[in-house]
């Protein structure tokens, strides 16, 4: 039985005394059950018309805080065996697994210092999005990464590449604004200081942070699919499923509270916890004792 041990680091020796050997079946099984009954939850909220009770609250940090921290504590342990910031993959997966902590960070101070400890309403934008917005530059550095360690970033020299990264974002951004904007303001922008500026930017900020990832990551594997011969193109898919999962999530959460319509535990966090959810088995599926088992075959 082959066991993956997890060390979170410190200063001595990079390594803390007690280590957590956890299965790889079962770290996968355990992000499945959790997801499995974040569906469920979702579900019966929904049919049973709650949007405010303890179980909406609770919600965050069950589920759509842990599946993240979890995942990306285990894509530290996936990159030692990479050997950390040795190699490109290694790089790559350190950085995807320090964004998902951190989206969990910011996860567990929005459900569980505002509405167990201070158990006030959670102000849009708050100190919770110091931990969302930190994730996005985290990830978009394990893209570059994984780019290199592809060689997908040669052929983003070419026209059709250069294309590609140009085309995509504009198109995203543009329907963005118009969605946000034209929509949902009413093609008015209230940027004052004391609350529509700050909105604002983050509104903006979370899709365009996405488009930016997600447009990397759709060249990446359009370029790399049969990176190792193929043995990562599954990971590579996830990851990209993810991205795209995690614009989705952003644009509607900024949407609905534009909107005023949203509520914790309900669709729009359930995306939330999909898109982590694919993006931890994405990373997952990035062990390198796949290619060492391909290879023997």
């Amino acid at each position: 039985m082959q066991y993956i041990t997890i060390y979170p680091w410190t200063h001595q020796g990079g390594r803390l005394g007690i280590s957590m050997h956890i299965h790889k079946t079962l770290a996968r099984n355990i992000l499945i059950i959790d997801y499995a009954l974040a569906v469920l939850t979702v579900a019966i909220l929904w049919l049973a018309h709650i949007t405010d009770s303890l179980s909406n609250n609770l919600y965050g940090v069950l589920f759509l805080g842990f599946i993240p921290v979890f995942g990306g504590l285990y894509g530290l342990s996936i990159a030692r065996r990479w050997g950390f910031l040795k190699s490109a993959l290694g790089r790559a997966t350190v950085f995807f697994s320090l964004g998902l902590i951190s989206w969990g960070i910011g996860t567990y101070i929005f459900s569980g210092v505002y509405n167990f400890i201070l158990n006030v309403p959670v102000p849009y934008p708050s100190i919770a999005d110091v931990g969302y917005i930190l994730s996005l530059p985290l990830w978009v550095a394990g893209m570059i990464q994984l780019s290199r360690a592809t060689g997908a970033r040669y052929s983003l020299r070419s026209s059709k590449g250069k294309a590609l990264l140009l085309l995509i974002p504009t198109l995203i951004i543009g329907l963005s604004y118009y969605l946000l904007v034209t929509v949902a303001r009413g093609g008015s922008l209230d940027l004052s200081l004391s609350d529509g500026a700050l909105k604002f930017f983050f509104d903006l900020a979370y899709p365009v942070g996405d488009v930016v990832i997600l447009s990397i990551a759709t060249v990446i594997y359009g370029l790399s699919y049969n990176y190792f011969g193929g043995v990562y193109k599954k990971a590579i898919y996830l990851i990209l499923s993810g991205f795209a999962l995690m614009y989705i999530a952003d644009f509607s959460f900024s949407y609905t509270t534009t909107l005023d319509t949203f509520y914790p535990a309900g669709w729009v966090d359930l995306l939330f916890t999909t898109a982590v959810f694919v993006l931890s088995l994405g990373i997952m599926m990035l062990d390198p004792r796949v290619l060492s088992k391909k290879q023997k075959v």
